[in-house]
């Protein structure tokens, strides 16, 4: 009974086009942002910092991106893994090519080499769609691959294209504490999702639904496909380029071309197809959702094996792993194919409600 809008009225163009209309929304929000940037740096443990809530965040990050091309613009991508290998080869080279470059502006850099990465293998969804354009964006994860092993410049001259990166900094704060990039990744992470909600909502993101409910009827109407699918994909590219970079930067440290695979294109395609097409919120959730499973479900079976008196060898269980994160992914298409988010928002419609009938 508490969440209603009963009594709150909106006086103006701009309090009626709020991101969260109802107050409580806004309340709820800050409050869960002051909780994660003043609380949880002096609660979580290293291990929750570096195996679920940095691996979270940034994978969020990257999500959020997938689901401007994919969910907002109906653009189907399997190169998200080569845009974050673009990233974070990008501003691996800006960081060590021009001394004393700030770490925030090689991150951004990295993101702008993306842009132009993914606005290439962009280029032939103007002519083909679907099945046959993730195909096509497909090949700039091959490509990726290639580049990254056969031509040492932008390796630092690697033979086996590994690189790592040491001493950051941001404003002469050290970021090597897990708070501190904790607190790093969290900052990209609001930021961003905020300039996307707001770019959705703007005339561009009208474009890019435009065009993912019917290109053809868009075009009618004077929406230029060539502009709103490249711009989809030049937003998208970035915001992932700078996913990749943060992975790299501050998650892994040291990596190689092999850290961007496939299988994380796959990911994170999954994480938006999960948490929910074409919605922000769903990004997090399907994010969520892929990083905590796998690391439950590590915990989880060792105790059901020996609650049952089973012992589960360490390459069973990462079977019976991999078979029950499939077969949840199977439910989630068939039970609720708009994913967590449209639950999420079933939900919070019935506590608008709740406890009445209608």
């Amino acid at each position: 009974m508490f969440y209603r809008e009963n009594g709150q009225f909106k006086t103006s163009y701009q309090a009626d086009q709020q991101i969260f209309p109802i107050a409580q929304d806004r309340w709820a929000v800050l409050l869960l942002l002051a909780f994660a940037f003043l609380v949880v740096p002096f609660i979580a443990s290293e291990y929750l910092f570096f195996s679920i809530l940095i691996p979270f965040l940034i994978m969020a990050l990257a999500a959020l991106g997938v689901n401007v091309l994919v969910g907002y613009c109906g653009q189907i991508t399997l190169g998200s893994g080569a845009f974050m290998a673009v990233g974070a080869y990008g501003a691996y080279n800006f960081f060590v090519r021009f001394p004393g470059m700030p770490l925030v502006p090689a991150v951004l850099l990295g993101g702008l080499c993306a842009t132009a990465f993914g606005v290439l293998f962009g280029l032939p969804s103007l002519r083909v769609k679907g099945l046959y354009l993730a195909v096509a964006t497909l090949a700039a994860q091959f490509f990726s691959d290639w580049m990254f092993l056969r031509i040492k410049w932008l390796t630092n001259d690697s033979a086996s294209g590994s690189v790592s990166v040491a001493n950051l900094q941001v404003f002469g704060l050290p970021i090597q504490s897990p708070e501190a990039k904790y607190l790093f990744c969290l900052a990209f992470l609001v930021v961003m999702a905020l300039l996307v909600k707001n770019l959705v909502r703007s005339a561009i993101g009208r474009e890019w639904m435009a065009i993912r409910d019917m290109d053809v009827a868009a075009a009618v109407i004077g929406i230029r496909p060539m502009y709103a699918k490249l711009t989809a994909f030049a937003v998208s590219s970035f915001i992932v380029g700078v996913a990749g970079a943060l992975w790299a930067f501050v998650y892994l440290g040291a990596w190689e071309p092999s850290a961007f695979n496939v299988d994380l294109s796959f990911k994170l395609l999954f994480m938006v197809i999960i948490g929910g097409l074409g919605s922000v919120m769903g990004s997090m959730f399907g994010a969520a959702f892929i990083v905590v499973l796998p690391i439950f479900l590590n915990q989880f079976l060792p105790w059901l094996g020996g609650l049952f008196g089973m012992s589960f060898s360490t390459a069973t269980a990462s079977h019976v792993e991999l078979m029950i994160f499939g077969a949840l992914i199977v439910w989630f298409l068939i039970v609720e194919p708009h994913g967590l988010a449209k639950l999420w928002s079933v939900g919070k419609q019935k506590l608008r409600l709740w406890p009445f009938p209608h």
